[in-house]
């Protein structure tokens, strides 16, 4: 799919779907969609610059662990979100420095996140147990 903000509301509904094939609960769907808000939107706005490219979103199941884990993976430029520290969240919405409130709010919400950059691509995968 072309890395474009316009397309985060079909990215969240290809995986809904893939989710309610398997009775995902409906706020773990939430915590779910808004964590693929913020990282394709953070894809789109900022891996290929002013450029144009593509995102390969993947859904897979383990089913003996009872978790999804949805991989976005991008040809754009090497960035690894998880290398920037946590937010201040103790201070307030104008003493705190912009950016990364959003990534630390996928970090508490999955179960686990995982960057790597492997064969020129970037793979970002966030796990959820349903």
């Amino acid at each position: 799919m072309k890395a474009e903000r316009e397309n985060i509301p079909a990215v969240i509904d290809f995986v809904n779907r893939e989710l309610d094939e398997l009775d995902c609960p409906e706020k773990t769907k939430t915590q779910i969609s808004i964590a693929i808000d913020e990282l394709y939107g953070n894809i789109a706005s900022y891996a290929y610059g002013e450029e144009s490219g593509e995102v390969t979103v993947a859904v897979d199941y383990d089913s003996s662990a009872g978790a999804v884990s949805i991989s976005f993976q991008d040809e754009g430029k090497p960035f690894n979100p998880l290398e920037s520290g946590d937010p201040d969240v103790t201070l307030s919405a104008r003493e705190r420095r912009v950016g990364g409130l959003g990534i630390f709010l996928v970090r508490k919400s999955m179960d686990d996140v995982r960057y790597e950059h492997k064969d020129g691509k970037n793979i970002l995968t966030i796990r959820k147990t349903l």
